[in-house]
């Protein structure tokens, strides 16, 4: 369960200072790349915190929020509701889904970032009928190579894209990627650019269930390199938040 203690006045100061800091350093990636600032979303992953922080976060501007287990979202958007069901943020779903659980997603979630099987869009795809809507989507790549990482290997993104075509209830809006835990740079800027590559050349024109207008890449360790090779939506946890409460 998230601590449900409120955060105390240096915590809000603190939270303040990290995301000024955090938005220094996407201006600075920015302009290194040649970018405008508008074309970057930060959702704040705020797993494992209260809703006082994630409150106190509102306050300082932040409207869309991250949660990677789909009972803790389904509790936090019932006493924050998201934009689905009339409130005032965005409550994106940004962890492995099981299939059991897609019903809390397709009730509570504003987005979905972890679309990888078509098992699983065929759930989503049924709950979202139930509850009347069009799920936003994006699909999830294992760039790395990692057997034990969620997501569709790259060579098969565009089949699986295509299939989907079939799914009325769902509409996917691009990709989303994480990349290796390394402190290689290199490493992490050519998955980056892998994922940038299969982002561009997909054809979405004859897809009705496809745009391709969202490329989800980089955390709080990589963000920066992220920008520079084309992110257009970032997941940050700690940079903002800072270390977590506790986590299993």
């Amino acid at each position: 369960m998230p601590d449900t203690a409120p955060p105390p006045a240096d915590a809000q100061h603190a939270l303040a200072d990290r995301l000024a800091q955090v938005e220094e350093r996407i201006a600075a990636a920015c302009e290194r790349a040649g970018r405008s600032r508008s074309e970057i979303t930060v959702v704040a992953v705020s797993k494992m915190f209260s809703l006082d922080v994630i409150r106190a976060a509102q306050a300082e501007g932040l409207t869309r929020f991250g949660e990677n287990r789909a009972r803790e979202l389904r509790d936090k958007a019932g006493d924050l509701p998201g934009a689905f069901e009339g409130g005032d943020v965005a409550w994106h779903m940004v962890g492995h889904l099981q299939r059991n659980k897609a019903k809390f997603v397709a009730r509570h979630a504003d987005f979905f970032q972890a679309l990888d099987s078509p098992r699983l869009a065929d759930e989503l795809d049924k709950r979202a009928a139930k509850n009347d809507r069009r799920l936003p989507c994006l699909v999830q790549v294992n760039i790395t190579g990692a057997e034990q990482k969620y997501g569709l290997a790259p060579d098969a993104l565009h089949a699986f894209l295509d299939e989907l075509a079939t799914r009325e209830h769902l509409s996917v809006k691009g990709l989303m990627a994480m990349a290796s835990y390394t402190d290689d740079e290199g490493k992490v800027r050519g998955q980056f650019r892998r994922m940038k590559e299969l982002f561009d050349t997909y054809d979405a024109g004859e897809n009705p269930r496809v745009e391709m207008d969202i490329l989800s890449l980089g955390m709080s360790g990589d963000f920066e390199i992220a920008i520079e090779e084309g992110a257009t939506m970032l997941r940050l946890g700690s940079a903002l938040f800072g270390p977590r409460p506790y986590d299993d």
